[in-house]
């Protein structure tokens, strides 16, 4: 089974500037994600999808084989699958047809080659369209998250079927990560979004599941980084 990892980085970060190739302890943060892909037993290769020149140079030296995105696919508000079909149409001419692909975004530099392998297997195991990560949710619709009624009260956004005294009673939810996608050539080019599809996710530990939007987040993943050696 041919699995390519690919990496969308466009140029133009607003919530911090330069995000993509900024070092995090020494290293670019992009080439954390590289060396992950290139790390995974089961990836045969590794593409960076960019408009941005400085980020294609990194991606070239850590490993990565670029492609060159179209400047409407590198907007802030253009939607990345759409970047991700480009990428699959672009890699399918230059290097032919392939069975996995597997999104691995810069902003999530602590994933582990177990993540990325195990999301991998669970969708193939599940015969799922889509492997999604996900993290324990610090908040819960069921217990401590509340919307406004048209009466102007608030009520919680999930009203449980019993009594919800402790946390531990409510549901257990889950926050998306933006550790790994793994899913099909076909599925993303036929279908559009995540849950267009049979969906399954692996759990990660929230010291691998920081996604990194802003100075703030770049700043925890340093600390964690910092511990780590």
């Amino acid at each position: 089974m041919k699995n390519f990892a690919f990496i969308f980085a466009r140029g133009g970060s607003k919530g911090l500037p330069g995000k993509n190739i900024r070092p995090l302890a020494g290293k670019p943060l992009l080439q954390y994600s590289i060396d992950t892909a290139l790390a995974s037993p089961s990836i045969s290769q590794v593409f960076v999808s960019t408009d941005d020149a400085a980020i294609a140079s990194v991606a070239i030296s850590s490993g990565a084989v670029v492609i060159e995105r179209p400047s409407e696919l590198a907007t802030d508000t253009s939607p990345e699958w759409l970047s991700w079909r480009h990428a699959i149409e672009w890699t399918t001419e230059h290097y032919g047809a392939f069975d996995g692909f597997i999104s691995l975004p810069a902003t999530s530099p602590l994933r582990s080659v177990s993540d990325v392998e195990a999301a991998i297997a669970k969708r193939r195991e599940q015969n799922a369209d889509i492997c999604i990560s996900v993290t324990p949710a610090n908040r819960s619709p069921y217990f401590n998250m509340v919307k406004e009624t048209v009466d102007g009260w608030v009520e919680l956004v999930n009203k449980p079927t019993g009594d919800v005294a402790r946390r531990q009673d409510a549901p257990p939810v889950f926050d998306i990560t933006t550790v790994v996608y793994a899913t099909t050539p076909a599925f993303v080019l036929e279908h559009y979004g995540l849950f267009s599809g049979k969906v399954t996710s692996i759990e990660v530990p929230k010291e691998r599941a920081v996604d990194i939007d802003d100075i703030y987040d770049f700043k925890l993943a340093e600390a964690i980084v910092g511990e780590q050696k």
